[in-house]
């Protein structure tokens, strides 16, 4: 009794490489087209996955780094009525540190602000531009290609 080979899982062809355009005949670039379409459609979409990702990783630090100048803010403004009641209550040099705190964090808070806006900024448009260019030149090719 012989065993019968149990069938493989997976692709079973073998990918060989497209035939050069130079030499190859128009039923070897013909039968070629799908696996080529097929691998170019592939690539752009693991490229505009990879665009995508890489803006919405600095839309995330903008938005994060306007969150934290938004809180520095919020304590200048703290410090700012707290050494309004210590000018007025005691007229007294505490007053005066306070103040000099809430300058401090104003001044983070508009730094963070300007760094957040500049990787926003980057991250717009959250389209894959480079990706939807680099579709744009393929399909051209092709009908250049369709055209001769």
């Amino acid at each position: 009794m012989t065993a019968t080979p149990q069938p493989a899982t997976g692709a079973t062809r073998a990918q060989a490489p497209p035939p050069d355009p130079a030499t190859a005949s128009t039923g070897e670039l013909i039968g070629a087209l799908p696996d080529l379409v097929t691998r170019l459609v592939r690539d752009e979409v693991r490229l505009a996955q990879a665009e995508v990702t890489q803006k919405a990783k600095r839309l995330g630090i903008g938005a994060g780094l306007f969150g934290g100048a938004g809180l520095l803010a919020v304590l200048g403004l703290g410090a700012l009525v707290t050494a309004a009641i210590l000018g007025l209550a005691n007229v007294m040099p505490g007053w005066l540190a306070a103040i000099v705190v809430a300058v401090v964090l104003f001044l983070v808070a508009g730094v963070l602000a300007l760094v957040g806006k500049k990787d926003v900024q980057q991250a717009a448009p959250p389209l894959p531009t480079e990706t939807l260019a680099s579709v744009q030149e393929d399909i051209a090719a092709v009908k250049r290609g369709v055209g001769r």
